[in-house]
């Protein structure tokens, strides 16, 4: 079926069941960023193969809600299909839950597939719908009864990650757990996101591409814990490793017939944002809930000992990877035939010949000239170019390790570059500089921050339509929170041995795309009578291409600072390189 027959016939359906208005997300039932092909339902009613965004239908209009990182791309891959692109985050543009309100009548319903709705978001539906008396049916897998191909939940083998990546034991990770449902006054703790379930037991699959995760849930008891997940999937010995540590397993279907077996005096611990609205109205309605954000996800994000050694490790194979690539990719174009999948192609290529590495860590981004100025390209036959000796290549790509998971762009000088590419260039840098550079105060958040790589973009009358930085898993989902970097309002402080990315950008559609990120580890600084100051440790290995910077931009305290990324870059890169490669990279991280 083409797009607007597919919508055709969601409209008939949705006038068979009393529906006005039908929401189709991005998310799965674990309120995922990346999801499984039987989750791709926005994409197959829309054909957007972005990983954000949520389509609504009514009887006359359609429309895809998007942020800035996807607008040039969705505005392409919508043409012709009837559904208008709403860019939200920008000026006038209301968010699709005042959208509705503003074209339903009174009294109209609203319908979706409960299990792909986070409780967060269905309280928030019925507050913005209340004045005109919208109902909600919550209980409607349309595109289920229409996708007649759609694929099958995912089969992935089970696998332990070893605990000498992992630094702590399922055992420890679930006492620490335990500890903090005490202090909440919860006997119960049902978690749903696949990323904290794979942390908190020590165990990882193939169920998600580039996230190494099994579709699961759990519900952690004061005693024990419950690990409800496709059975075929968990091999006999794996199975005997969880139950001696107190882990049962149960059925993936089984989550909701136990939630209604809880007893009446129990109390239970979900996270509103995490948790879908399936699941919540399945657990015993006289079971107290405890609304709190997942205990998982702050334990996690905070990297031990072990986690931080192991992840060092990690970066040094994959900064080898990177200059073997940038250095294949300037002495072969224009020689060679490269495409941007070539190109691709090349780096995974390099990755695989490193130790530990599984697979990664999302679709390369390999976007030339134009076609990077759409944050989140990604190359098709059809679409990709072939690599010349001018302007820029941005490759954003990382890792999947068992040591560690990575995330890296590097904007690549293939050849001459016009005067606003260099000072675009230059102005990116600056930004990267700005924060890498900082030094704060604890409690500060990313909220806090995130101006420093916005300030030099900004005085040229420029800015990026998307955050600054995000959390990143080990040996997990390339985006975790609780911290980010970004203008959006975020609570939590930057703690000891969280990592974050740090990675400004300027985007011209038709023109070019530059973005230069590495991750970050907060440590600690000096601590004076005014409180403890932390600063950041970069933690990725690799140079940023000095051919793309207008040198008379930058202050002495930025060249100073480069100079010393350049250093460390040589110092721990090169005992792992030949001799014709240590020579480039000598080259490549001279002092400016």
């Amino acid at each position: 079926m083409e797009i607007k027959e597919r919508v055709e016939k969601l409209r008939q359906l949705m006038k068979e069941n009393g529906i006005d208005a039908y929401i189709i997300p991005s998310s799965d039932a674990h309120q995922s960023e990346y999801v499984a092909d039987h989750w791709k339902s926005r994409q197959w009613i829309s054909g957007f193969t972005g990983s954000a965004g949520t389509v609504v239908i009514t009887e006359k209009d359609a429309g895809l809600w998007t942020d800035g990182r996807y607008y040039i791309q969705a505005e392409k891959q919508l043409a012709g299909s009837g559904i208008q692109l709403f860019r939200a985050g920008e000026p006038d543009v209301p968010s699709y839950e005042k959208w509705l309100k503003d074209v339903l009548k009174e009294g109209d319903c609203v319908g979706f597939d409960g299990s792909l709705f986070s409780v967060k978001s269905v309280d928030e539906m019925e507050k913005e719908f209340s004045e005109k008396k919208i109902s909600l049916k919550t209980d409607k897998d349309l595109i289920g009864q229409l996708w007649t191909d759609r694929p099958g939940l995912p089969e992935g083998t089970v696998f332990v990650h070893d605990v000498k990546y992992a630094g702590k034991s399922r055992v420890e990770k679930l006492n620490e757990v335990r500890k903090e449902m005490k202090s909440l006054g919860a006997n119960y703790y049902l978690l749903s996101s696949l990323d904290d379930i794979a942390w908190l037991l020590n165990i990882r699959g193939s169920d998600v591409p580039n996230n190494p995760v099994v579709i699961s849930n759990a519900v952690i008891s004061m005693d024990g814990c419950i690990l409800f997940v496709d059975l075929k999937k968990i091999p006999s010995e794996i199975k005997k490793e969880l139950n001696s540590d107190g882990v049962e397993l149960m059925g993936y279907g089984d989550i909701q017939k136990f939630l209604e077996g809880i007893g009446d005096g129990d109390s239970i611990i979900i996270d509103p944002a995490r948790t879908n609205m399936n699941l919540y109205n399945s657990i015993n309605t006289n079971t107290k809930k405890i609304r709190h954000p997942n205990i998982t996800t702050r334990l996690k994000a905070i990297k031990n000992d072990v986690e931080i050694q192991n992840l060092r490790n990690c970066m040094i194979k994959d900064g080898v990877a990177m200059v073997k690539f940038i250095k294949w990719l300037k002495e072969s174009v224009g020689k060679e035939k490269i495409t941007e999948i070539s190109a691709e192609e090349k780096l995974e290529e390099f990755r695989r010949q490193q130790e530990l590495f599984v697979e990664p860590s999302f679709d390369t981004i390999a976007g030339y000239k134009d076609h990077a100025a759409m944050m989140h390209y990604k190359a098709t036959p059809e679409s990709q170019y072939t690599l010349m000796n001018e302007g820029f290549l941005l490759v954003d790509s990382g890792g999947q390790y068992l040591d560690g998971t990575t995330d890296i762009t590097r904007t690549i000088v293939l050849g001459k570059l016009t005067e606003e590419e260099r000072r675009d260039f230059t102005l990116v840098l600056k930004g990267y500089l700005g924060l890498d550079s900082v030094k704060f105060l604890y409690g500060a958040t990313g909220s806090n921050l995130d101006v420093l790589a916005r300030k030099p973009i900004w005085e040229y009358g420029m800015d990026y339509k998307c955050g600054t930085g995000h959390g990143v898993g080990f040996f997990l989902n390339v985006h975790e929170g609780p911290q980010r970097i970004s203008q959006v309002v975020n609570n939590v402080k930057l703690e000891k041995g969280m990592i974050v990315t740090n990675e400004p950008g300027i985007y011209k559609e038709g023109k070019h795309g530059i973005r230069t990120e590495n991750i970050m580890l907060v440590v600690e600084d000096e601590k004076t009578e005014s409180g403890q100051f932390m600063r950041f440790e970069a933690l990725t290995c690799c140079p940023i291409d000095l051919d793309g910077i207008d040198v008379d931009l930058l202050t002495e305290a930025e060249k100073k600072r480069l100079n010393e990324y350049h250093k460390d870059v040589y110092s721990k890169l090169s005992p792992y390189l030949n001799e014709e490669e240590k020579d480039w990279l000598r080259k490549e991280t001279r002092e400016i």
